[in-house]
């Protein structure tokens, strides 16, 4: 069974996606514990399940590596298979990259190498493309930059605004990123291959 800490910002759709899934007795993870760097609203799914939660908030840090550090020390608590971040909007400290590299993936609203950063799907729509997407990735020390390990297009439509655009792309999202778990507790993506 794959352990799974899953750290977050804001609501947690992703993160409610995998707790859902695994409910399923079939389904090979479970999330072993929530994190967050804030008060998040996604705390609330961790509750309804009955996972436990940490919050290490970033502004109770002088700096980021002190950050860094209680980040890791909550990390080593729950030993997990891979940390999975979901809507986590700040780049990990080199001390938790160097830790659990490549044991790190990201979801992102773009279809990287397109549009990374924290505006992915405002950058998009700033280009004016036609289509857009979604992707994981295993977390290296740049930004949204490590390898891909799954993506999908999403088509970008007329009218679409910001918050339009982020709502198609979010399922699918949800559905690479249950389907990434799945490769990963089978064998069929294997994470030592991306050793740096």
């Amino acid at each position: 069974m794959l352990r799974l800490v899953v750290l977050i910002s804001g609501g947690g759709s992703n993160l409610r996606a995998l707790l859902d899934a695994s409910q399923d007795a079939e389904f090979p993870a479970r999330v072993v514990a929530v994190g967050a760097d804030r008060q998040a609203d996604g705390l609330a799914h961790a509750e309804h399940y009955g996972i436990p939660s940490f919050v290490v908030p970033f502004t109770s840090f002088d700096s980021r590596e002190a950050w860094g550090d209680e980040l890791l020390a909550q990390l080593r608590e729950w030993q997990p298979d891979v940390v999975v971040l979901s809507g986590l909007m700040r780049l990990l400290p080199a001390q938790v990259v160097a830790e659990y590299a490549p044991a790190i993936i990201n979801t992102h609203p773009a279809y990287l190498p397109e549009f990374p950063g924290a505006h992915g799907v405002r950058d998009a729509l700033a280009a004016g493309v036609t289509e857009t997407g979604a992707s994981v990735i295993v977390v290296d020390d740049g930004v949204d930059s490590g390898p891909i390990l799954h993506q999908r297009r999403v088509p970008v439509e007329p009218g679409d605004t910001e918050a339009t655009l982020h709502e198609r792309i979010k399922p699918v999202e949800r559905e690479l990123l249950i389907q990434t778990v799945l490769d990963l507790a089978n064998g069929t993506i294997d994470l030592k291959e991306y050793r740096a």
